[in-house]
């Protein structure tokens, strides 16, 4: 039941980030100088730590997106959704510290 609330959870964020992301690209075409005040927003230390976030929903999304399919399609899939949701948050925590530390490397190096 966990993994399926993280998905909606990481999936809504997802979405309110796209939707931002459209806004704030559109402002270009509307009045560029709002936009390149809305770009130097994005670079404070807080905006940095909110990407880190994004990846953490991106990567677990898509992760467990791949488990859902096999779930769903896989005539042995719910036999081993265990299996398969311990094996996603392991990738999940590789992959994610890997890129966490590399982003936060960058992070400080831009303070």
């Amino acid at each position: 039941m966990w993994s399926w609330v993280l998905h909606r959870i990481t999936g809504v964020s997802i979405f309110f980030f796209l939707f931002v992301h459209v806004l704030d690209t559109a402002m270009i075409r509307v009045n560029p100088d709002t936009y390149d005040k809305i770009i130097d927003t994005y670079k404070t230390p807080i905006i940095g730590l909110m990407e880190i976030g994004l990846v953490a929903c991106v990567l677990y999304h898509a992760l467990n997106g791949v488990r859902i399919i096999l779930i769903d399609f896989w005539s042995k899939g719910p036999k081993y959704q265990r299996q398969m949701l311990w094996t996603i948050l392991s990738v999940f925590v590789i992959v994610f510290a890997a890129g966490a530390i590399r982003m936060l490397q960058l992070l400080i190096h831009n303070l």
